[in-house]
């Protein structure tokens, strides 16, 4: 795991002041030391700049980066953030080939398979990434990135046609003449449908995120952009045993292919049905080589004393937790964060992902990966899995099947009334959110003998890989990484989510149980008790002193003329809402995030629009 950035001009003449140019890419790295703190490395010829900050994973000696491979007087260079599982299978066919191989690092398998195979070698690669690799020869630049967009890139063309990349964002802006602009587009994405964004979209003018299943090509006969995976509607035809089956065996072998590392693994351990299985699979494997699994679980200072059950989270989890460890026999560690840090981090959270995010919901994930980080570089996680499972309650809640919007945020009330009037005129926030609901729905391949109701489950399912799941990856990737933490998603294989894309609905919601096949196909794994209690989200705080802490901060930036976030709030509104008792229960995004998370949003927005020093553009 690590950062990529760097730059291309098929006119660039970099070498003839490349001191100046080899300080753009170093200042690039500097940006995202966190995500590679272990080594960083750059190459810079006369149309190209390439750089890279290194996580040690895989042939921690030998995997150094950018790295070059020449071919019958040809040469290539990679840079590589990412992980790739069927690195064994690439290799072996590439030795049949002729290849030899001086590294035992997946980078080298990446390289040699796109100067064997060609630009669409992607189609046969299982992991997550991203990566850029440069021909010399034809001074051509490609960029990829993986299928569900586990790992970022972002990138922005110049006036001059100079192409800029990196991981994140912030790295951008080392190149001359990037800078961090909001026009009216990038304010929807903010206060219309943040903190998700629309998929390909940077928020700030001028900066684009490369599309999961999408690569780049560029030379000096122009610019393309490719799209080699797009996920599939085809008909179910296994009958239900069958599906468990074929479900079990493809969530086994996608585990077992993200356990591979040259340093120890860990899990997540949330106590919930997804991690367990997880931490199962992994503890098993790990058995058998004689090791013992380390686990983590994360709640937060006195949360038993002010919990508050509602429907999106109706129960504690330590409980299950416990009985996990115990079952598992693995080496646990119960992580906790206190209402200061969790306020606090609020502010590095927008750091990580350079834009506001799920609020405390982030912050605390980055406070306890930073802790995670301390003892292991990798962790496999449970994320992904309620959204190609159909975990949540809008995949079989009729009045949110039938919202004709995204479910999770039927209502923009919440964000608007908290608005300067006029500002929120301005934004037009509900056409905005219209218009993209209906640009997403219109890419889904619905079934022609599919049922009116099963068409609108396969388009819930979709617009949930497409922009809901990608909000959640974009949140696991920045704050493990924030921390040089490696986050693996194990239920968004590639294999896997194709196949249970097109498993039908009485599939997964057998005997009005939600996630049901998952369930059945990780009977034996984990103890009945877990596997079919009631699913139970990530856990938030109800403390009071929160909401306080969070009160007082937001009334100090109203009350603060200097306070950018002022200019498009309605104070009067704002101070009323503060002075108003919280509805934890009604979430505005998601199922987490309520009252308390709106004030938060607020406080990340006003420190976002300072520290980056946007400009508005309206």
């Amino acid at each position: 795991m690590c950062s990529i950035s760097g730059f291309y001009n098929v006119h660039g003449r970099y070498l003839e002041t490349p001191g100046h140019f080899r300080d753009i890419l170093s200042a690039m790295n500097a940006k995202q030391k966190h995500r590679g703190p272990d080594d960083d490395g750059i190459l810079l010829t006369d149309t190209c700049g390439l750089s890279h900050t290194r996580l040690s994973i895989r042939d921690i000696k030998a995997g150094l980066q950018p790295m070059s491979r020449t071919v019958q007087g040809r040469t290539f260079t990679i840079v590589f953030n990412g992980e790739i599982y069927n690195t064994d299978e690439l290799k072996r066919e590439l030795i049949l080939r002729g290849y030899s191989f001086s590294t035992t690092s997946d980078t080298e398998v990446l390289l040699f398979s796109y100067i064997y195979y060609g630009p669409d070698f992607v189609k046969h690669i299982n992991g997550i990434f991203s990566f850029a690799i440069y021909d010399h020869a034809e001074e051509a630049i490609f960029l990829y990135r993986d299928p569900f967009g586990v790992k970022p890139l972002y990138y922005t063309f110049l006036s001059d046609r100079t192409l800029v990349f990196a991981s994140e964002r912030k790295a951008l802006f080392c190149y001359p003449g990037t800078f961090p602009r909001l026009d009216k587009k990038g304010l929807c994405e903010i206060f219309a449908i943040g903190p998700s964004k629309t998929p390909g979209c940077g928020v700030f003018k001028g900066i684009d995120e490369l599309k999961p299943g999408h690569y780049i090509r560029y030379d000096r006969f122009g610019y393309s952009t490719i799209c080699y995976f797009r996920i599939q509607s085809i008909p179910h035809t296994d009958d239900y045993q069958t599906t468990v089956e074929k479900t079990s065996d493809l969530l086994n072998t996608a585990v077992k292919r993200q356990i591979v590392s040259d340093v120890p693994i860990c899990t997540f351990l949330s106590g919930g049905i997804d991690s367990s299985i997880v931490s199962a699979i992994c503890a098993e494997e790990l058995k058998n080589q004689g090791q013992i699994l380390d686990t983590y679980s994360f709640d937060f200072t006195d949360n038993s004393r002010y919990f508050k059950s509602n429907a999106f989270q109706p129960e504690q989890d330590r409980p299950y937790v416990d009985q996990m460890v115990s079952f598992l026999g693995t080496k646990h560690h119960y992580l906790t964060c206190n209402m200061e840090e969790l306020a606090d981090l609020l502010y590095d959270s927008v750091l990580s992902r350079d834009q506001p995010t799920m609020a405390d919901v982030d912050s605390s994930l980055l406070y306890f990966c930073k802790l995670v980080s301390e003892n292991n570089k990798v962790v496999l996680t449970g994320e992904c899995a309620d959204e190609i499972f159909g975990g949540y309650p809008w995949f079989y809640r009729e009045d949110l099947l039938a919202s004709d919007t995204f479910p999770w945020m039927t209502d923009l009330t919440p964000r608007k009334q908290l608005l300067d009037p006029e500002f929120a005129d301005a934004l037009q926030m509900d056409d905005y959110v219209k218009n993209l609901y209906h640009q997403i729905i219109s890419e889904i391949p619905v079934l022609p003998e599919e049922s009116d109701i099963e068409k609108s489950r396969r388009r819930i399912g979709y617009m949930n890989i497409r922009m809901f799941m990608q909000t959640l990856l974009d949140r696991m990737d920045r704050t493990s990484m924030y921390h040089g933490l490696e986050a693996r998603v194990p239920f968004a294989d590639i294999h896997l989510l194709q196949y249970v894309f097109n498993v039908p609905w009485k599939y997964k919601y057998r005997n009005q149980t939600e996630k049901s096949l998952l369930r059945h196909a990780a009977v034996n794994l984990v103890p009945n008790e877990i596997l079919f209690r009631k699913k139970s989200p990530y856990p938030k705080t109800y403390n009071p002193l929160y909401e306080t802490i969070l009160a007082d901060r937001l009334r100090e930036v109203i009350h603060d003329v200097a306070s950018p976030v002022n200019r498009f709030l309605d104070k009067k509104a704002v101070l009323q809402f503060l002075e108003s008792p919280k509805d934890y229960g009604k979430p505005w995004y998601g199922q987490l995030m309520a009252d308390p998370q709106m004030m938060a949003y607020l406080l990340q927005i006003n420190f976002w629009l300072k520290e980056y020093q946007i400009s508005i553009e309206l």
